[in-house]
């Protein structure tokens, strides 16, 4: 007789964890299935030399929900975050600093434009307006479009809201949903350093450029980041997002659960068309319910081996636009660089670049945009004293481009290098103590990251 459970999570990434300690929360026997010999998947913590600690994929924390952590007592399970602390942008004609300090911020926007000082407030408390409008659907059962209609009936509150929202407020909040990030910030703001920093919150894991279409609503996503009630608050848990697996982990433990590490999930079987098994080295499992971390594609491709919902709906999945492709270069050195403060994001003459698709390029230009991000700055405890870590982020043309991966590693490490020598981080090939290079490739063979697609796993 087949070795029964409650319920199986294939995979043991951060939202597979976060499901499989709900579950067990509940009451459930429940087993997570992980095929690596760690847990994690995007949320991970390494350390390729010692004293340097490197976070693999996911970088950030934004979007977990502050009733996650409270629900599951994470805090007690060792989770401590990390407010960031600010972005930094370079331009020819000098630089934008915004800072946690709010009157900091608006003298240093100041510098650039009166007009962007004076609605820099206004602003903000619109787009938090619209936040705090939409926060109550994130926490709503997502409606199946196919299945009952009744399950949009939980939305009608929401509707009945937006008719008692200011004018302002509801066409600013249209203008997101329907428009561009590059517009909506155009409206308010001319500074070309401000206009490009915000705008390009609307372009991380898309396949867009600022003015496309949709790149408001992906903006306004950026918004839900949310620490102890304060929105677009982003955060780092000490000693990298790994340390949100090893909470999630002795919290699932402590409440019975089983994990299994090296245990790939061979298909995942169904009787009259429901799953009601996972193969596991040949052996079955079965269960009451499953839950899979793995993505869409290779959940419903791969596992289950059938079209989802008919044909047409399945070859729709398949031809699906996935996110972008990454390069991630991490740098450990020696030295501290304190003029670089949480977020870079390069622009100077590359800003035209992000008016366009630019990801839709099929070769790696000369030019290129560059995403620094310096996680020493929040938690020192990453690198040995009087180090730093650094990594850098690059957009770059698609896994299916016929690009030759393990061969570009090495000159873009170098380029990109160059590049941060030469602007940001003075000295910078000079002071390397370490190095790594994380190619489209390796998210898609390592992590299984489809097409290579980079950093589209925040936590959620």
């Amino acid at each position: 007789m087949a070795e029964r459970y409650n319920a199986i999570v294939v995979g043991g990434g951060h939202n597979g964890l976060t499901t499989a300690a709900y579950l067990a929360k509940a009451g459930l026997k429940t087993l997570v299935l992980e095929r690596r010999s760690i847990l994690g998947g995007a949320t991970l913590t390494e350390s390729p030399v010692p004293g340097f600690k490197f976070s693999v994929a996911s970088y950030l924390v934004s979007l977990l929900r502050p009733q996650v952590i409270r629900e599951l007592d994470l805090s007690k399970h060792g989770l401590q975050m990390a407010p960031s602390v600010g972005t930094y942008t370079p331009h020819w004609d000098g630089y934008l600093d915004r800072r946690t300090d709010h009157a900091d911020t608006i003298r240093e926007i100041r510098k650039w434009s009166h007009r962007d000082a004076d609605n820099y407030d206004d602003f903000k408390q619109t787009v938090t307006d619209i936040t705090r409008f939409i926060r109550p659907a994130i926490d709503l059962p997502a409606p199946d479009p196919y299945g009952d209609p009744q399950e949009w009936l939980a939305y009608a509150g929401l509707a009945k809201e937006f008719g008692h929202l200011p004018l302002r407020t509801k066409g600013a909040l249209l203008d997101l949903i329907t428009g561009s990030a590059y517009d909506f910030l155009s409206r308010w703001f001319e500074g070309e350093p401000l206009v490009g920093t915000m705008s390009a919150s609307g372009i991380i894991g898309t396949f867009l450029g600022i003015k496309s279409p949709g790149t408001g609503m992906v903006f306004l996503h950026h918004y839900f980041g949310e620490i102890d009630g304060s929105f677009r608050e982003w955060a780092l848990p000490r000693g990298g997002t790994g340390a949100l697996i090893h909470a999630m982990v002795r919290l699932f433990q402590d409440l019975g659960g089983e994990i299994r590490l090296n245990s790939p999930v061979e298909r995942i079987t169904l009787a009259n068309g429901r799953a009601d098994g996972v193969v596991v080295g040949g052996q079955t499992l079965a269960f009451d319910m499953v839950a899979s971390n793995a993505d869409v594609v290779h959940t419903y491709q791969r596992l289950l081996g059938q079209e989802p919902r008919g044909r047409k709906e399945g070859a729709r999945l398949a031809a699906k636009r996935h996110s972008m492709s990454l390069f991630v270069i991490y740098f450990g050195t020696k030295g501290h660089y304190p003029d670089i403060k949480h977020h870079t994001i390069l622009l100077g003459e590359r800003y035209e670049g992000l008016l366009t698709d630019i990801f839709q390029k099929k070769v790696l230009g000369e030019d290129f945009s560059i995403y620094l991000h310096r996680p020493t700055a929040t938690d020192p405890s990453l690198a040995p004293s009087g180090c730093d870590t650094f990594y850098a982020l690059a957009p770059v043309p698609h896994l299916d481009s016929g690009t030759d991966w393990s061969a570009q590693a090495e000159p873009m490490r170098q380029a990109v290098a160059r590049r941060l020598s030469e602007t940001v981080l003075p000295g910078l090939e000079e002071n390397l103590q370490t190095s790594k290079v994380v190619t489209p490739q390796t998210f898609h063979d390592r992590l299984w990251s489809y097409k290579g697609a980079g950093f589209g796993q925040e936590p959620l």
